[in-house]
């Protein structure tokens, strides 16, 4: 369940289709989200955008200032998606792989020198 709150103004169908829009974009990760909460902001000229968003392996956090609310909503979409995408391919990367393993792979072949 999506939970949206905003200070200072109406959430109107627009701004939550793009924020709904940018959730769904997570979801294709095939990762549960828990309790999606966003926290809309305007200060001064500048529209502040929160997000956080629980996952079974930890938290993602992300926040986007701007002039445009809808540029600052998809700021903090490519924020989000950039920290799941770090999550969920962090136990596949392969950064410790020894040299001593390295070595049985390969076979070694000597040629000796033949005097002619």
């Amino acid at each position: 369940m999506l939970k949206i709150t905003s200070k200072q103004l109406e959430v109107t169908a627009p701004i939550l289709e793009r924020i709904e829009g940018q959730i769904e974009k997570l979801t294709r990760h095939d990762v549960q989200l828990i309790n999606p909460h966003i926290i809309i902001t305007q200060e001064k000229q500048l529209f502040k955008i929160e997000a956080s968003i629980g996952l079974p392996s930890g938290e993602l956090f992300a926040q986007a200032k701007n002039e445009n609310l809808y540029a600052a909503i998809t700021a903090m979409g490519k924020k989000l998606e950039k920290q799941l995408n770090r999550l969920t391919d962090k136990p596949q990367a392969q950064r410790h792989a020894t040299f001593e393993n390295a070595e049985d792979d390969f076979e070694y072949v000597y040629k000796e020198e033949t005097a002619a």
